[in-house]
């Protein structure tokens, strides 16, 4: 269980409405998709698209897009807040805009906020604004799970993944300290044994390359090779010995549970994710129910993304699409 880096969160973020939509027949030339009860118009798409190219690092990653491309982009994240809006509305669930400044700064960990938002204008024409009604997607699909019984994210579910996670041995603690012989691995095996506290003096007396100063959290996919097996021997926690030509010696390790606080992080990141993922289908379920409707001049909405017509050019309004989702002239 490794966190997942904010950018990679946020990428998620782009196809946001649900797998299919039922085919509508609610069509006009002032608007570019229907959802429900709202609309995305026509001039509102091409406000949005303005104001996100005003941004030279938007401008320039829009420029690399197939014609009309980053209009579906603008698009896309339209029909997706109004889904997420209809979603809260539904379940009676809040996502003020403090739980995801909270959440922001969480995934930022100490990284520089400007300097992250600059990153998701270059790779993914995202604004800050875009990144910040992402967030607000994946905190409804948390409350949406944790509404719906398909996740528990209060501090005892944590702690009922902690205990899930030491049972599996999904990941420990790993130390190794490498000694010139049998005998003295032996010795050194017996006073783990005895004091597991004792290993960073232990480390310190036989430090060299194939020596850890200290115990590193671990999963199995991590191991050495020619720590494996002895390893997986010894979860979910203990000591042993095996030679090892490459060390030139004879490795000891020490394998231990670590503490809830030390796989908080981690555990927390993965309940988060889980709940996200359960919470998925509700939403396109209710998403379907919606009868999103696309503007076949901009494309059709497959897969949960609005994607380029047949003819592989959206076609804008009465015209040929334009990349920043301007009319054109037939």
């Amino acid at each position: 269980m490794r966190r997942r880096p904010i950018l990679s969160l946020l990428v998620l973020g782009l196809a946001v409405v649900g797998s299919t939509a039922l085919a509508g027949c609610r069509t006009s030339p002032d608007v570019a998709a229907y959802v429900g009860d709202e609309q995305v118009g026509v001039t509102q798409l091409q406000a949005a698209v303005a104001e996100r190219l005003a941004d030279d690092d938007v401008a320039t990653y829009a420029a690399g897009l197939d014609d009309g491309g980053f209009a579906r982009q603008v698009l896309n994240l339209m029909i997706g807040e109004r889904v997420y809006d209809a979603v809260e509305e539904r379940y009676g669930i809040t996502v003020t805009d403090a739980d995801v400044a909270a959440r922001l700064e969480e995934l930022l960990a100490g990284e520089d906020q400007d300097a992250l938002f600059a990153q998701l204008a270059q790779q993914q024409g995202l604004v800050p604004d875009d990144a910040r009604e992402i967030i607000r997607e994946l905190l409804v699909r948390e409350e949406l799970a944790q509404e719906q019984g398909l996740a528990d994210l209060t501090d005892a579910g944590i702690q009922a993944a902690y205990e899930d996670a030491k049972t599996s041995g999904q990941q420990f603690d790993l130390g190794y300290i490498t000694v010139p012989d049998q005998a003295t691995a032996d010795a050194v095996a017996a006073q783990l044994r005895a004091d597991p506290s004792s290993y960073a003096t232990l480390a310190g007396q036989y430090a060299g390359t194939y020596t850890l100063t200290t115990p590193q959290l671990r999963t199995a996919d991590q191991l050495p090779s020619v720590l494996a097996q002895p390893v997986q021997a010894t979860l979910p926690e203990g000591v042993f010995t095996v030679a090892v030509a490459e060390t030139g010696g004879v490795v000891v390790g020490q394998v231990g549970l670590p503490t809830l606080d030390d796989l908080r992080a981690d555990l927390t990141s993965q309940a988060r994710q889980d709940a996200s993922d359960a919470a998925q289908p509700v939403v396109d379920d209710l998403e379907s129910g919606l009868d999103v409707t696309v503007n076949p001049r901009y494309g059709s909405l497959e897969d949960g993304s609005v994607v380029a017509g047949d003819g592989g050019v959206v076609q804008i309004l009465s015209g040929g699409g334009t990349t920043d989702g301007s009319a054109a002239g037939d």
